[in-house]
Order: structure tokens, then sequence, then C-alpha cells
């Protein structure tokens, strides 16, 4: 390992550290996709339930439900990152003209840059240098804008994330409340939400290296929480018409 490795934050100690936070970036998306696939669904279906009995009418409900939220998420979350794509590729090609106008002033400003976090004027300066022989392109988007050239955020990954995991989420209330006898639907599908929320909870903890139980407890009791005030809106409008 060279002097430079040594003492350049991050350079030839972790080279894929910006995949795997891509990809663990991805993972929890997919993760919250699902819990709002589970509460959102299960809100709908025990609703439906609460009001009648009828299978098919409260299966219905729920394939709309799931539908909708799904293509939904994934649209929103395609619009989203397009516009952060876009926002990425702008500040490349601004950074190129930037390059091919003012070289050395932009060899300076990588230099300071290195120099803030903690390098020595001359080690920066030659970093600096070093670099942007190597790939000036890259080395100011990696290190002044916290972009990968080789790695921007793809639109059309983030929407099918969205999508299969808000269905997938959608799909465990909606079987739970379905395929029971009547008496224990409600009950069947808010245990299935209970151990769902319970899994994504803890998956999220994890992911962003927080403490399970709160982010257990909080997920359990907003998915309860709307579970039980919309089977009593459900119920009301089940009197209501009955």
């Amino acid at each position: 390992m060279t002097q430079m490795d040594e003492q350049v934050p991050g350079h030839g100690v972790e080279p894929h550290a910006d995949g795997l936070n891509s990809r663990l970036n991805w993972l929890r998306a997919g993760v919250l996709g699902a819990n709002d696939g589970i509460v959102s669904t299960a809100g709908l279906v025990v609703g439906v339930a609460g009001a009648t009995a009828d299978r098919t009418t409260i299966l219905l409900a729920g394939l709309a439900g799931l539908v909708a939220g799904a293509l939904s998420m994934a649209g929103g979350e395609y619009v989203s990152v397009s516009t952060q794509l876009d926002t990425e590729k702008a500040a490349l090609r601004k950074e190129e003209r930037e390059l091919a106008t003012m070289p050395e002033a932009e060899e300076r400003e990588l230099a300071d840059i290195y120099r803030d976090k903690g390098l020595s004027p001359e080690l920066a300066r030659q970093v600096a240098h070093e670099l942007s022989e190597k790939d000036a392109l890259r080395a100011h988007a990696e290190a002044e804008l916290k972009i990968d050239p080789d790695d921007l955020t793809n639109p059309w990954t983030a929407a099918w994330v969205s999508l299969l995991s808000f269905s997938i989420g959608a799909l465990l209330p909606l079987l739970a409340i379905t395929l029971p006898p009547v008496g224990a639907r409600v009950w069947a599908c808010a245990a299935a939400v209970v151990l769902g929320l319970v899994v994504t909870g803890a998956v999220s903890a994890r992911l962003g290296g927080a403490r399970k139980r709160p982010a257990i407890t909080r997920n359990v009791t907003v998915g309860c929480l709307a579970m039980a005030v919309t089977y009593g809106v459900g119920l009301a409008f089940g009197v209501t018409v009955g």
C-alpha cells in the first residue's frame, strides 16, 4: 500500500463501498415499499370487512388497492428518481465544461477538497494532480459532487423495486383476510399484519443501524392503529347501509 493509499480517506480501502451503499439503498426502499403495502392494504381490506362479510367484495377491494398502490408507488419513484438522475447528469456536464475550460483552477479546487479532509497541502496537491491525470471528471464527481459516474441512479430500477415490494407486502393482508372463514378473517389479518410489520421493522432497523425494538414498536403501532380506525369506519358504514 502506498503512502497515498494510507492517507487519502477511503482510498484503496473500500473500493466497492459506493456500490454496496447503492444496493443497501435499494434494499431499504424495498423494505419500506413492502411496509407501505402491508399497512395500506390491511387498512383497506379490514375496513371493507367491517362493512361486509362478502368474500368477493373484500377480495376485489383489496386487489384494486394493491394495483392502485403499486402503480402509484412505482410512478412516484420513477418521477422522483428521474429528477434526481437529470440533476446528476446536469452536474456532470457542468463539471466537464469547467474541466475543459479551466483545468488548473479545477485541480486547485480538488486539492482544496482533500486539504479540507485533513491532508497536508503538499500531499493534497499531489493527490489532486495524480487523480486529475488519470480521470479528472471521475475525481471531481466523486470528491466534489459525491457522484459515481458509472453508478448513476436508475429510475426504472426504483420503479420496479417499489412496484414489486408494495405488491408483495400487500398480498399478506389480502390473503390473510380472504382465505380464513368469516369469523376469523379480521383476527387472522391482524396477526399476519403484525408479523409482517415486525419483520419489516426489524429489517429496516438493521439496514439503518438503529435499534430494533423502537422500529418494530413504531411499525406495529401504526399498522394496528390504521386497521382499528378503518375497521371502525367499516362497521359504522355497514350499520348505516344495513
